[in-house]
C-alpha cells in the first residue's frame, strides 16, 4: 500500500495524496515545504475555505497560525472573521457556534478514560459536544465531516441538553479552539466536569482560560501531539507544533494535578511517518516536563486523505510503546481491534 516519495523515490508507506516520505520532510528541504503547502492549499480550497492564513488584514491571534485577517475575509480555520475592522465569528455571536451535541452513557471510549474522574461512573452521562471547525488541516482526520457542519447553537442552547445525569462535558471536534468562546461560557454556566480534546494550538490566554476551568472542575485536558518534528507535524496538518508542544509545558507546569491528571497526551502512530524515533523524541520531551504525564498511544486507520496507508501494524505499536515506556510512567496503546 501507499506510493512513491516524489523526492527520493522510496516506497515506505509513502502517502499518495501528500507524494513525500517522512525522510525527506524531515530533512526540511525548500521542496518538501513547497509541495506540503501545495497539498494543504488544495485540500482547503476543497472544502472552499483558505489555503494558507491570510495576511494583511487584523490580527486574530487565537492561535499559532497567526491570521491576519482582511475586512470580509476569513481565517484558516474557516470560523473567524473580519467585520467592521474586528474579528468575530461566521456565526455572528461569540457565544454562537457551528456544533452538535449527543450523550454517551460513562464510562465512554474517550482517549483519556482510563485516566478520567469519571472513569468507574454508572448511570451517567458524558455530553459530548462537537465543533465544527480546526486551527489544523489534519489529511489523517476521522472527523473530517466537522467541516460541513452548519448547525449552530448558542451556549444557552447547549446548556438546556446538560440534565440531572450528566456527568461531564466534553468539547472536541474538529477543535473548540475557533469557537472557544462558546465553549467558556458554556463553562461558566455550568457546574459539571468540563474536559478539553484538542491539537493544543491554542494561543497562551486560551491555554490560561482552558487550564483554569479544567483545573476548576476536576476536568481533564487531552492534547493530541501529532509529531515532535516541526517539519512534519506541518505535512500532516498545514500547522506548526510550536503552540501545542509550549502549552503541554504550561499546563502541566501552571495547573498541577495528578488526580484526575490535568494532562494527558496522545500520539496517532501512522505508518511511514510517526513511528518509533518520533515516539521517542515526544516521549522525551513529556518525560522532562513531567515523567508521570499518562501518554495514550493510538493505533491508525485509513481515513479522509490517507486511504491508501495500511492500519498500525502490531509490530510498530510494540515498538513506540516500548520507546515511550522506557521515559514515561503511564503509557496506554488504545485502538488495539486496529492493529495488524
Amino acid at each position: 500500500m501507499g506510493s512513491v516519495c516524489g523526492i527520493c523515490g522510496g516506497s515506505r508507506n509513502v502517502s499518495e495524496y501528500l507524494g513525500i516520505c517522512a525522510h525527506c520532510i524531515q530533512i526540511g528541504s525548500h521542496e518538501s515545504r513547497v509541495q506540503c503547502t501545495r497539498v494543504h492549499s488544495s485540500l482547503k480550497r476543497e472544502f472552499s475555505q483558505p489555503g494558507t492564513p491570510p495576511h494583511n488584514g487584523v490580527s486574530c491571534g487565537l492561535c499559532v497560525n497567526n491570521c491576519s485577517i482582511p475586512e470580509g475575509s476569513r481565517g484558516y480555520c474557516g470560523v473567524r472573521m473580519t467585520h467592521k475592522g474586528k474579528v468575530t465569528v461566521t456565526t455572528g455571536s461569540p457565544t454562537t457556534a457551528h456544533v452538535e451535541c449527543y450523550h454517551d452513557w460513562l464510562p465512554t471510549n474517550c482517549v483519556a478514560m482510563e485516566f478520567c474522574g469519571e472513569k468507574s461512573t454508572r448511570g451517567k452521562k458524558n455530553l459530548a459536544v462537537f465543533y465544527g471547525a480546526c486551527t489544523f488541516n489534519c489529511l489523517f482526520c476521522q472527523n473530517w465531516q466537522y467541516r460541513y457542519l452548519r448547525q449552530t447553537m448558542t451556549a444557552n442552547d447547549l446548556l438546556t441538553r446538560v440534565d440531572q445525569k450528566t456527568a461531564c462535558i466534553c468539547n472536541f471536534g474538529g477543535d473548540p479552539t475557533p469557537q472557544i468562546t462558546h465553549a467558556l461560557e458554556v463553562a461558566r454556566q455550568t457546574d459539571v466536569r468540563i474536559c478539553w480534546e484538542t491539537n493544543g494550538a491554542f494561543s497562551r490566554d486560551i491555554a490560561h482560560e482552558v487550564g483554569k476551568v479544567a483545573l476548576d472542575s476536576g476536568g481533564t485536558i487531552k492534547i493530541d501531539v501529532k509529531a515532535f518534528s516541526e517539519p512534519l507535524n506541518y505535512a500532516l496538518t498545514g500547522s506548526s507544533n510550536e503552540n501545542t508542544l509550549s502549552n503541554c509545558e504550561y499546563l502541566a507546569k501552571t495547573f498541577q494535578r495528578t488526580d484526575p491528571p490535568l494532562l494527558v497526551v496522545s500520539t496517532l502512530l501512522v505508518p511511514g511517518y510517526i513511528e518509533k524515533e518520533e515516539v521517542t523524541a515526544i516521549a522525551e520531551f513529556i518525560a522532562e516536563i513531567d515523567a508521570d504525564i499518562p501518554y495514550c498511544l493510538l493505533a491508525f486507520q485509513p481515513h479522509f486523505k490517507m486511504k491508501d496507508l495500511p492500519c498500525t501494524s502490531r509490530q510498530q505499536a510494540m515498538s513506540c510503546l516500548k520507546a515511550a515506556e522506557s521515559y514515561l510512567n503511564r503509557v496506554r496503546l488504545g485502538n488495539t481491534h486496529l492493529l495488524i
